[in-house]
């Protein structure tokens, strides 16, 4: 073979190479065994797993007749009608989602799921679609806390590998009350030793605490909060085909008026944002 050769053919294998790595990397990423990409996994599927946390009012919750509705639900239900997908939705536990989702037990992670830095890190998050506060909130209207210098004069309650849980961990003061913190697996058992005199305040997502006000007892809110924090929809971090393709039919719903009317019939103002992270 002669050089020239040598060099046409080493030439045509180099091109060949890079032809098949475009298509892996363009078209989506594989699936495990080569065959589908992440959106393809699904689609072929024909239905998509939501895990969520079942008591997280109004986000994603079960009723009297102990089926999962609320906010979220309401959403996925338009957003994944609009892709094409049935939605089944699967009661997780919520210390354990990013395990569930990386089994593919799930295939996404909604119910006010909060971005942070390591889920930006370690997920691929849709678009941020609700603002939301972290709120101080006790039964005793007689609490007002002004200042996180206060904290360390009451017994607080929160949920457990919440975004509540981890910005009163980051806080500067934190030192100062962290012996006063305890953490609750969910926010119903956090009021419940509110409730009981166990705890003074609870440290409570704004959705959650607007719908507890509007249907069981009435929270009193401090004028210190642990500032604002934004929901979206983790997948894993593979899945940009898929987490694309959810964007994208979740502005269709946004355009269409049925996200706001969603909003609306939940919270009776429209929460629903569309922002980068």
């Amino acid at each position: 073979m002669t050089k020239t050769i040598k060099r046409v053919v080493a030439v045509s294998m180099i091109a060949v190479l890079a032809l098949s790595v475009f298509m892996l990397t363009g078209c989506g990423k594989k699936s495990d065994d080569g065959s589908k990409t992440d959106w393809e996994y699904i689609e072929d599927r024909g239905k998509i797993i939501v895990g969520l946390d079942d008591t997280f009012a109004p986000m994603g919750f079960r009723d009297k007749d102990n089926n999962i509705v609320g906010f979220d639900i309401d959403l996925a239900k338009a957003t994944f009608k609009e892709m094409g997908l049935d939605v089944e939705f699967k009661a997780i536990d919520w210390t354990a989602k990013e395990a569930e989702l990386s089994s593919k037990k799930i295939d996404c992670i909604w119910n006010g799921l909060s971005v942070t830095p390591d889920r930006i890190k370690n997920l691929s998050m849709s678009k941020r679609y609700c603002a939301n506060r972290e709120l101080v909130m006790s039964l005793d209207k007689s609490i007002n806390i002004k200042d996180a210098s206060e904290l360390k004069n009451y017994k607080i309650a929160t949920q457990a590998d919440s975004a509540a849980a981890d910005d009163i961990k980051a806080h500067e003061l934190y030192e100062e009350f962290k012996d006063n913190v305890t953490e609750y697996k969910t926010y119903d058992q956090a009021l419940l030793d509110m409730k009981a005199g166990r705890v003074d305040v609870v440290v409570i997502d704004e959705v959650y605490a607007t719908y507890n006000n509007a249907n069981k007892e009435k929270l009193y809110e401090s004028e210190f909060n642990f500032g604002s924090d934004d929901y979206a929809v983790g997948f894993r971090k593979e899945d940009t085909q898929l987490t694309e393709k959810f964007n994208e039919a979740f502005k269709k719903i946004i355009d269409s008026g049925e996200a706001e009317k969603i909003s609306n019939e939940w919270f009776g103002r429209n929460l629903v944002i569309f922002e980068d992270l």
